[in-house]
């Protein structure tokens, strides 16, 4: 029953706050109009003795029902306007009936325009007060002319008029005030969510701003990292270009050390290798004025038991001490004596075995990360590699060396032997005839040009310009070469290089010649070995090979007395 009360008196609900808001409000104004009016309809006959009143009344409570269905189906404009025009129109009738300014009806002019203020906003209150202050002029200017009033005036009819009015203004008072108290209420909510809002995004800030704040840090120490792993990654690459330009054994490893502690910012950097007994680890290269020192004396650790170098040369596994003063491994070097952090890395051939040690050492405490040791490790990868390469490098030169110095004499000695068998020591050339020469002349500048490898020029004692060019092939030099000219005039570049050229071309061909007759020598002693071997493996009898044997040695041999002996003689 009472819920059924209250859905009657309720005002329509919208999805538009607006509509829903101004639907209260009307709602109030509309039931207040229906309820008040109905009352006056049906106690004005009774109170004033006449039905003109009620009449208009009535009126305006049919137009209070016809506003509220309008409102009810969401049309909220319309049925203020029509409550409004029908409820002035019925006023100002009421006013002209009942004696026009001075009746009780006229003040209720106010009544219509607070109402268009409420339902219509500030735009219709002006346009109703604007409009009955033309309407109430209009009844100043023509009172004289109002007909005798149909509603009688009396101070009861003043008093009901008055009263019916005051509640009215009152019923439109608590509509707007629950209105405007609803508003700020919402706003007073609004606030709270506001500032809830408010101070959750602020504490949201506060948390971004720390996020934020450590995010910037992480990337800043990421950044370092990766800066710091950049100048890894270009020290491993300047490392990496000079061992493959660099060969020898001593000063590839005296830059491997000095370019290590300039581009990671170590204060000492040394390469130490093990012994042929592989007792003690030897320190070969190092960088600071104390390994310098170290290095002048022939400073060894023995492996396993010395040290930070020794522990490492011993496992064949990487050590850092982080804090020099706290391990027990670390050796107090008087030669490096602000060591505060070290590392020692194995440089490992294949198969793991340890042929030595990389030790990096720094000042500052705590100075070494794993980055470090991945990064120096795949260094002393590289380091091994090229310890190695130079080794094999320095063996294959020796061995070239040695290769090249008995071709040389064997080179030497051939052309000995060859010159000696054919008894030609040279060959000159005069007045367009030439000679051989059986024994060696003291030609002018021959020991220069023989001592020097160039060409030298000089003058005879006539004052002539003579040159003299050792006469080379591959790389060896085989004799001399000397020219007289017919004057003092010095020779040209060209004309060396025509005399160096064509002796060149003589030596390589004499060359050839010599090969060609040891090759034709050997085919012959070969096919001669050949035959004898055939004529001896046709025997059948030890007597007749023998024989044979005896026969083939004397004949390839003229002069030769042979004897053979079976048996050792005894």
């Amino acid at each position: 029953m009472i819920n059924s009360i209250r859905q009657t008196f309720a005002p329509p609900i919208f999805d538009d706050e607006e509509n829903t808001r101004l639907a209260a409000l009307l709602n109030r104004i509309l039931w207040a109009v229906i309820i008040i009016g109905s009352i006056y309809t049906v106690a004005a006959p009774f109170i004033l003795g006449q039905i003109f009143s009620p009449a208009l009344t009535a009126v305006v409570v049919i137009a209070g029902i016809a506003a509220r269905s309008l409102m009810l189906r969401g049309r909220i404009r319309p049925a203020s306007t029509i409550l409004l025009v029908v409820f002035n129109a019925i006023l100002i009738l009421s006013i002209l009936l009942s004696d026009g300014v001075i009746g009780a009806s006229y003040p209720s002019l106010v009544l219509t325009t607070v109402l268009a203020g409420v339902l219509l906003g500030g735009r219709g209150a002006y346009s109703f007060a604007a409009i009955n202050s033309l309407i109430g002029l209009g009844f100043v200017l023509f009172q004289d002319s109002i007909p005798e009033p149909l509603i009688p005036q009396s101070p009861v009819t003043y008093f009901t008029s008055l009263i019916v009015y005051v509640f009215f203004i009152a019923a439109l008072l608590q509509a707007s005030a629950e209105s405007v108290t609803k508003i700020l209420t919402n706003l007073r909510v609004t606030r709270s969510e506001l500032t809830a809002k408010n101070e959750e995004l602020q504490k949201f800030t506060t948390a971004l701003e720390s996020t934020i704040a450590a995010r910037t840090s992480e990337l800043d120490a990421a950044n370092l990292r990766s800066e710091r792993r950049a100048r890894q990654f270009e020290a491993i690459a300047r490392i990496s270009r000079a061992i493959t330009q660099t060969q020898d054994f001593n000063t590839l490893l005296e830059q491997v050390t000095e370019l290590i502690s300039e581009q990671f910012n170590f204060y000492h950097t040394g390469v130490f290798l093990l012994d042929a007994n592989n007792e003690y680890a030897v320190l070969i290269a190092a960088n600071s004025p104390g390994g310098k020192r170290m290095l002048q004396r022939n400073h060894r650790l023995r492996i396993g038991q010395t040290g930070i170098v020794g522990y490492v040369a011993g496992t064949g596994l990487p050590r850092i001490a982080l804090d020099t003063g706290a391990d027990a491994a670390y050796f107090n070097n008087p030669d490096l004596p602000d060591t505060r952090s070290e590392m020692a890395l194995p440089l490992l051939r294949k198969g793991n075995e340890v042929i030595g040690v990389l030790d990096a050492q720094s000042r500052d405490p705590n100075a070494f990360t794993q980055e470090d040791v991945r990064a120096l490790t795949t260094l002393a990868d590289q380091v091994t590699i090229a310890i190695e390469n130079s080794r094999l490098f320095e063996a294959q030169k020796r061995t070239l060396n040695e290769a090249q110095a008995v071709y040389n004499r064997e080179f030497s000695e051939s052309w000995l032997r060859f010159t000696k068998s054919k008894g030609i020591t040279g060959i000159q050339r005069r007045n367009l005839k030439s000679s051989l020469l059986s024994e060696p002349l003291e030609l002018p500048g021959a020991d220069e040009a023989l001592r020097s490898g160039d060409a030298f020029q000089t003058k005879d004692l006539e004052g002539a310009t003579v040159l003299t060019l050792p006469v080379k092939l591959r790389e060896q030099t085989l004799g001399t070469v000397t020219v007289k000219g017919i004057n003092d005039r010095p020779w040209t570049e060209d004309e060396m290089d025509i005399a160096q050229a064509i002796m060149e071309r003589a030596a390589l061909s004499i060359e050839n010649a010599r090969l060609l007759e040891e090759s034709m020598a050997a085919a012959e002693r070969e096919r001669v070995i050949g035959e004898i071997s055939t004529k001896i493996s046709a025997g059948t009898q030890v007597e007749e090979i023998l024989k044979t044997a005896v026969r083939e040695l004397g004949t390839q041999i003229p002069g030769a007395q042979v004897t053979v002996e079976v048996g050792g003689g005894g």
